[in-house]
């Protein structure tokens, strides 16, 4: 739980994801853990971090809620381990074979960081519109695009 802090300033200082509250990253860190991953400094401090959840309606599938990487430690494949390793644990733990996320148009470390990935593991990569534009309540928001990776095996996801 003492990460949540730390999470939520990665995430503040990101500038592209979408900031939830600091109480969501310490409740995150409390019942998510195990479906997350954090990257650690020479300090022993966050440096990085990949959130998910098991879909409640398809327990082999895990969808990846935010990735970040503070930004004095980006350009190291950080945020690709983590979602290698991420990857791997669950495979080989929980029987997970797909990995879904939501990208905004535009966010092209995001659409190379899941691409990549998929290409890495040789999965197929399939991609659909999840959430239009106008179901936003919150004001101007771009549409958020589901992308779907798998299947996944515990050969592939090493």
């Amino acid at each position: 739980m003492a990460d949540g802090a730390a999470l939520w300033r990665i995430a503040k200082d990101s500038e592209t994801l979408d900031l939830n509250s600091s109480y969501a990253y310490l409740l995150w860190c409390r019942d998510y853990a195990g479906t997350s991953a954090v990257a650690r400094g020479a300090d022993g401090e966050p440096v990085g971090f990949v959130t998910g959840y098991v879909r409640p309606d398809d327990p082999t599938t895990l969808l990846v809620w935010q990735v970040a990487v503070d930004a004095a430690h980006q350009g190291h494949g950080i945020a690709a381990a983590l979602l290698d390793g991420l990857a791997a644990r669950l495979t080989a733990d929980r029987g997970i074979t797909r990995l879904e996320t939501t990208i905004s148009p535009g966010n092209t470390a995001s659409e190379r960081l899941f691409t990549s990935f998929a290409a890495r593991h040789g999965a197929d990569l399939s991609r659909e519109v999840l959430f239009p534009a106008g179901l936003f309540p919150d004001g101007p928001h771009d549409p958020e695009i589901l992308y779907r990776i798998g299947p996944l095996t515990p050969a592939t996801a090493h």
